[in-house]
Parts: C-alpha cells; structure tokens; sequence
C-alpha cells in the first residue's frame, strides 16, 4: 500500500521560511516524479514544485523560483524548503506521486498524502 506523509507545516510570518518533507513508502519510487501542490481556501489546487526521483531533475511554478526548493532527501523523502513566505501562500501543501516526467496537472497524480497546513501571518 502506497503511503505519503507530509510534515513541517505550521505557522510563519511572512518572510519567513518552512521546510515541508514528503514519507514516501509502500513501493520503489526510482521511476516516479514527485509533486507539490497546495490548495488557499476558495482556490483551485496548483503546482508549486516537482522532481525526479532518478536523475533529480526539477521544475517550478513561476510563482516560487528562487524562493522554493525541492530536493530528494534520501531514498523515501522528499522535502520543499520555502523561503520569503508570503501571506497569499497560506494553504494546504499536498504531496503527490506519479510514473515518469513531471507534469502540472494534478490529475496525472496518481497518490496523494493527507496535505500539511501552512498558514504565513502579515
């Protein structure tokens, strides 16, 4: 059974930074992409980040270059530093899994976690 777990959500001022972990288990994920997405209130879910799990290559939305960074910490997590938090940020951050390249729609997700709140304070 496939598992993913978020973690790190939590309370910010803006500007500030968080660093949200993904738990990846109940398969090998060496031929999967693994996602960010994250869900404001009254909004529609969107792409933050995604990367490979093998070779590691990654992709951003626009709205996060330079300020976010995803990176596989070892074989089963996979992590997304955000720094310079703003309060329009605030939203549930989801990570989600699926075969081969990284794409922005969420439908290609074929696994999700349980999402982390992240609530960034004016």
């Amino acid at each position: 059974q496939v598992q993913l777990v978020e973690s790190g959500g939590g309370l910010v001022q803006a500007g500030g930074s968080l660093r949200l972990s993904c738990a990846a288990s109940g398969r090998t994920f060496s031929s999967y992409a693994m996602g960010w997405f994250r869900q404001a209130p009254g909004k529609e879910r969107e792409f933050v980040a995604g990367i490979t799990w093998s070779p590691g290559y990654t992709y951003y939305a626009d709205s996060v270059k330079g300020r976010f960074t995803i990176s596989r910490d070892n074989a089963a997590t996979v992590s997304l530093q955000m720094n310079s938090l703003k309060p329009e940020e605030t939203a549930v951050y989801y990570c989600a899994a699926k075969r081969y390249g990284i794409t922005y729609r969420q439908n290609d997700y074929e696994y999700w976690g349980q999402g982390t709140q992240v609530t960034v304070s004016s």
